[in-house]
């Protein structure tokens, strides 16, 4: 009984090693689609993908760690993460809607 529970504490091990993996490439590729993305809508939801990316990666590894406290940072980095993403999306909105207004007058002047 002993050798199994052992068996399966490292095939546990080993998939939590391989998910981290497979996360943080997937973390990698996000961070390239912030940096390249075409335009800037497509930059805030590769953020945001980024930062659950992130928090999915803490929570596997207070699993990982035994580590609970984890959890705890989890959760104040989700709620800031959602917070920063509110704030660039309202600058973003701010921005689009001046450069709006500054066509919309130059059309208006120029007619």
């Amino acid at each position: 009984m002993n050798k199994s529970a052992e068996l399966l504490a490292t095939m546990y091990d080993t998939v939590f090693i391989v998910v981290l993996i497979i996360l943080t490439f997937m973390v990698c590729l996000s961070f390239y689609f912030a940096i390249k993305g075409p335009k800037i809508g497509d930059r805030l939801v590769s953020i945001n993908m980024m930062s659950t990316l992130i928090i999915v990666i803490m929570a596997i590894l207070a699993l990982f760690k035994s580590e609970v406290y984890i959890i705890d940072i989890c959760l104040i980095y989700a709620m800031i993460s959602f917070l920063a993403v509110i704030v660039l999306s309202k600058v973003y909105l701010g921005v689009f809607i001046s450069k709006q207004q500054k066509q919309q007058k130059e059309e208006d002047n120029n007619v």
